[in-house]
C-alpha cells in the first residue's frame, strides 16, 4: 500500500499538470451524485407496498421524512469529515485520500443495498449517510488542494473545473439511477437494491482511476515562465503561508466563514424548494389562465437551475482569476441582494421569464461561491495547508444546509398558516435572503490581508508542520 503514499505520487519531469483536472473530475462527478439522491426517495418509501403510484406507503414503509434524513446526514458528515481530516489530507496526499474516499463512498452504496434488502433504515443511513458522507468530505477537498498547488497562476480556473464536476454529478447520477431502477424494478426492492450495487461498482472504478492518475508537484515546482506577483490584487494575494491552526485564529477565516455561510444559505433553500415555489407562484389560479406551471415544467426549471449551478462554478471562478476573489464576491452579494428583492415583484407581475432568469443568475452565483472560495483561501493563507483550511471552512456549508431550508420552509408555512396565499408566502423569505446577502457584502468588504504574526516561519514549510 506504499504506492498510495505522498512520496510515491510526486510527478516526474515532463508530467503534464493538465492530467490533474481529469483525475479530479473523476472523483467529483462521482461524489456529486449526492445532489441527485432524491430520485431514490419515493422508491425507498414504497419498498413494502411496491406501489409508486400510491399516495401513501403500506404499514411499515418508511416515510419521506425518514428517507430525507439520508441526504441530511450525508451533508453533515461531508462538512464534519472535511474539518476533522483536513490535516490528514494534507499530510498523506491526494492519492491515499481519494482512495479512502472511493472505498467509503462506494462501500456506502453496498451497505445501503443490504439495508434496502433487509429493510433496515439504519443500515441505509450508515451506508449512504455516514460512510458516504465521510467519503464525500475526503473526496471533495483532496483534489481541490492539489489543483491549487498545480495551478498557482490560475487557481480559480483549476478549482472551478473540479467543483463544476461536483455540481454536475446529479446530471449523471439522476438519470443513471432512474434508468437502473426501471431496468431492475422486479428485484423485490423496486430496483433500488440492485441499482445501489451497480452504481457503487461503477463509481468505484471511476474514483480509483482518479486516485491512481493524480500526482503532486515536486518541491519547488512552478509553471514555466510564471513568477509570483508581489502584492498582487492590491495586496490581497499573499506570498506567505499560514498553518491551519493559525488560520483558524485569524479574523479573515471567520469573515470568509460568514461569506460562504451567507452565500450558501441564500441559495440552498431555494434549490431544495424550486419546483414547489415556481408552481405555487405561477399556478393557473394565480395567473387567471390555463397556462400555469405544470409539474413537468417545474422539473425542467429545476434541471435548468442545476445547469446554471454547475456552469457558474466554472464561469465565476475563472472570472475571479481576472478581477480578483474579493470583487467577485462583491458581485455575488450585491447582485444577489437586488435579485432576491425583485423576485416577489416578478411574481406579482406574472413574469415567468424574469423569475426564471433571476433564479438562474442566483444559482450560478451559489455554485460560483463554492468554486471561488478555495482560491480565496489560497490568496489569504498560501498553499501549504489550504486543503485543511478549506476543510474547516466547509462547516459553513453544513450549517447553511440546515439554516437555509429551515428558514425558507418555516416562514412559508407560517405565512400560509396566517392565511397568506401560497403565491405570496415567499415574499418575506426573499426579503430576508436579500438582507442576509447585504450582511455578506459587509463581511466580504472587511476582509484584509492576513497580518504577518500569523505567517509560518518559512514559506517552504512542509505540510507535516500542520501537526506542530
Amino acid at each position: 500500500m506504499g504506492f498510495l503514499d505522498r512520496e510515491h505520487s510526486v510527478a516526474g519531469p515532463g508530467w503534464s499538470r493538465w492530467l490533474v483536472p481529469p483525475a479530479a473530475l473523476a472523483v467529483h462527478l462521482s461524489i456529486g451524485q449526492i445532489y441527485g439522491y432524491s430520485v431514490f426517495n419515493k422508491p425507498l418509501s414504497r419498498l413494502i407496498s411496491g406501489d409508486l403510484k400510491a399516495e401513501t406507503g403500506a404499514a411499515g414503509d418508511w416515510s419521506l421524512f425518514q428517507v430525507g434524513l439520508i441526504f441530511s446526514v450525508a451533508l453533515f458528515f461531508l462538512g464534519a469529515s472535511s474539518a476533522i481530516f483536513g490535516k490528514w489530507v494534507e499530510r498523506e496526499g491526494p492519492r491515499k485520500t481519494m482512495f479512502a474516499s472511493a472505498l467509503l463512498f462506494c462501500g456506502g452504496f453496498f451497505v445501503a443495498a443490504l439495508g434496502v434488502r433487509t429493510h433496515q433504515l439504519w443500515l441505509v443511513i450508515l451506508g449512504n449517510g455516514v460512510m458516504g458522507g465521510i467519503g464525500l468530505g475526503l473526496g471533495y477537498i483532496s483534489p481541490v488542494s492539489t489543483l491549487i498547488k498545480w495551478f498557482p497562476d490560475r487557481p480559480g480556473l483549476a478549482t472551478g473545473m473540479a467543483i463544476m464536476g461536483f455540481g454536475g454529478g446529479a446530471l449523471i447520477g439522476s438519470p443513471l439511477g432512474t434508468a437502473l431502477m426501471a431496468r431492475f424494478a422486479g428485484d423485490g426492492t423496486l430496483g433500488v437494491g440492485t441499482t445501489f450495487l451497480i452504481m457503487g461498482a461503477v463509481y468505484l472504478l471511476f474514483m480509483l482511476f482518479g486516485a491512481f492518475l493524480i500526482r503532486v508537484p515536486a518541491e519547488g515546482w512552478k509553471p514555466a515562465g510564471w513568477t509570483p506577483k508581489v502584492n498582487a490584487a492590491g495586496g490581497m494575494i499573499s506570498n506567505h503561508n499560514v498553518l491551519v491552526d493559525q488560520a483558524f485564529r485569524t479574523p479573515q477565516f471567520w469573515l470568509l466563514f460568514a461569506v460562504l455561510f451567507l452565500n450558501v444559505t441564500a441559495g440552498i433553500g431555494v434549490l431544495g424548494q424550486a419546483s414547489v415555489m415556481v408552481q405555487e407562484m405561477f399556478s393557473d389560479r394565480v395567473l387567471g389562465t390555463g397556462n400555469g406551471v405544470t409539474a413537468a415544467a417545474a422539473a425542467g426549471f429545476v434541471g435548468l437551475l442545476s445547469i446554471f449551478n454547475m456552469a457558474g462554478r466554472f464561469f465565476w471562478s475563472s472570472t475571479s482569476d481576472r478581477i480578483g476573489r474579493k470583487p467577485t464576491y462583491m458581485i455575488f452579494f450585491a447582485l444577489g441582494a437586488v435579485l432576491y428583492f425583485l423576485i416577489p415583484q416578478f411574481g406579482r407581475m406574472g413574469s415567468l421569464p424574469l423569475f426564471v432568469a433571476g433564479f438562474c443568475v442566483i444559482l450560478s452565483m451559489y455554485g460560483g461561491g463554492f468554486a471561488t472560495i478555495p482560491a480565496y483561501l489560497r490568496d489569504m493563507f498560501g498553499t501549504i495547508n489550504v486543503g485543511a483550511i478549506h476543510g474547516r471552512l466547509l462547516l459553513a456549508w453544513s450549517a447553511a444546509a440546515i439554516v437555509g431550508p429551515t428558514l425558507l420552509n418555516g416562514f412559508r408555512d407560517r405565512q400560509i398558516a396566517a392565511g397568506v396565499p401560497a403565491a405570496q408566502a415567499y415574499s418575506t423569505v426573499m426579503y430576508i435572503m436579500a438582507a442576509l446577502l447585504v450582511v455578506g457584502f459587509i463581511a466580504n468588504l472587511l476582509v484584509r490581508p492576513v497580518a504577518s504574526r500569523y505567517w509560518a516561519e518559512s514559506p517552504q514549510s512542509r505540510p507535516q508542520a500542520a501537526d506542530d
